[in-house]
């Protein structure tokens, strides 16, 4: 079947054109994507709101250059942050792999025989090459609604990429502030020894004067030693607050130098919580969820389509000769069609659709739960902000009526109408509110920093490797 002559093809033409035709008009058969509302009620506003609007990058509104820095080498250096940026790197390919499957196939083949020459044959080279392409047109949008499906879990990975950077920047915060609480309780440990012993010294001239007794020495040097223990399970907490600063930066911990501030900085103005459908839409772990569900709900389709017809063309051509100058000069082509249509699968492609639809149902509720979950934490931490600054500014009432009491009793104590025990238990307790309120301070900027990652939608990170995380000095 080797023949140049051209009018040949014109069968051939004509097969293609029927072929783009059958294409073109099956091209709009692919299923139609759904969109769905989350599974709950409509929701109210937030319960509270503030004025000023929340950016992406949020840490930037306690203006501390060090967590500034702390948060570029984190996205940076991170290694959880950077595998799950492969994970996406991962997705994207099996986007890209399933896209191929709407192209032809197309596949070339070469071989060459020689054989020795035989009594009554005179030998020679036979070689052959041939082209041959396959594709299966897109009836009903099958393959269509796979690659579709690929391309919300793609775009899902993309925003458990964003989720784990959020995850990490309020790690980053929390951490951060929580070692300059670390550094402001030492200090105190440290003020509160000093105090306590130059009280046991004036309580040694009493005591030499025969104006006190000796348990009163005892009593307060327990008040010391408490102090002193309090000075070293801080000075623990710094160093293991360092350590876990250098692990989320990507710095072994033996090669990390940081250098925490004295206290904490201003507390941001309370931001706008806006509407809970803006939350919805900005929040990237519950697009995670929606994009997960538009998956399943692509699965579904496919699943759907597996039980239509399927048609598919194969397109071959060839040619051979004993001589490479001849090799190109006749083509034989063929052209086929297969056209395959299940028949008696017992009921197996219906089960499949059947478990592609709880799949998506599965999907649905999820994807209400994370709404659900986004709304609660929301709530939680203007619920937990706001109480907590309340208690602070009991405790602070507290510590300035403690510190009437011990000046009362000390006087008291100075003209004999009372023991020192009471000073000695009103000296605790007024050390001890201390340390509270500066607990409750640490406590109020980790509210805030839930209240922003509670908030705050994704934002445009794109990871840029680098093998030198730098050191935070």
């Amino acid at each position: 079947m080797y023949n140049n002559d051209p009018t040949h093809s014109t069968p051939l033409r004509s097969s293609f054109i029927c072929l783009l035709t059958v294409c073109l008009f099956f091209w709009q058969c692919s299923p139609k994507i759904t969109s769905y509302d989350p599974p709950i009620d409509t929701a109210q506003e937030f319960s509270s709101t503030g004025e000023d609007s929340i950016s992406m990058y949020w840490w930037e509104a306690f203006e501390d250059p060090a967590l500034n820095k702390l948060m570029d080498s984190s996205f940076s250096h991170n290694h959880n942050l950077i595998s799950i940026w492969y994970q996406l790197e991962e997705a994207r390919s099996i986007r890209k792999i399933q896209s191929t499957f709407l192209l032809p196939d197309i596949e070339g083949s070469a071989q060459t025989a020689i054989s020795r020459p035989q009594p009554d044959f005179a030998g020679g080279e036979n070689t052959q090459i041939g082209v041959s392409a396959s594709y299966e047109v897109d009836l009903w949008g099958r393959i269509r609604a796979g690659v579709q499906a690929e391309d919300f879990r793609m775009q899902a990975s993309y925003f458990d990429y964003q989720t784990a950077a959020m995850t990490l920047s309020s790690q980053i915060a929390t951490t951060w502030f929580q070692l300059i609480t670390a550094k402001k309780q030492l200090n105190l440990a440290k003020e509160q020894i000093a105090i306590n012993e130059k009280i046991i010294n004036l309580i040694k001239v009493r005591f030499g004067a025969g104006q006190t007794k000796g348990v009163d020495i005892l009593r307060q040097q327990q008040l010391v030693e408490e102090a002193r223990n309090q000075q070293l399970l801080y000075e623990t907490d710094l160093a293991l607050l360092k350590n876990q600063l250098a692990v989320l930066t990507g710095v072994p911990p033996q090669n990390f130098e940081v250098s925490a501030r004295d206290s904490l900085p201003r507390l941001p103005p309370h931001p706008q919580t806006g509407l809970p459908l803006d939350l919805v839409r900005r929040r990237p772990d519950v697009q995670r969820a929606y994009r997960d569900l538009l998956a399943a709900d692509r699965d579904m389709a496919v699943a759907v389509r597996n039980k239509f017809p399927r048609l598919s063309f194969n397109l071959t051509g060839q040619t051979r000769s004993n001589t490479y100058p001849e090799l190109f000069n006749d083509w034989a082509y063929t052209l086929g069609a297969n056209l395959v249509a299940p028949l008696l699968y017992w009921g197996r492609l219906r089960e499949e659709v059947k478990r592609a639809e709880a799949v998506k149902n599965q999907q649905l509720h999820n994807y209400g739960q994370s709404v659900l979950i986004a709304f609660r934490e929301v709530e939680d931490a203007l619920v937990q902000e706001q109480n907590q600054a309340k208690r602070l500014k009991v405790i602070e009432k507290r510590i300035t009526m403690a510190k009437k009491v011990q000046r009362q009793l000390q006087t008291e104590y100075i003209n004999g109408f009372i023991e020192y025990l009471d000073i000695l238990v009103s000296l605790e307790e007024q050390q001890q509110l201390e340390r509270q309120k500066i607990q409750l301070e640490q406590d109020l900027f980790e509210s805030r920093i839930a209240l922003y990652r509670a908030l705050a939608g994704n934002f445009d990170l794109e990871y840029i490797p680098n093998s030198q995380p730098a050191n935070q000095n």
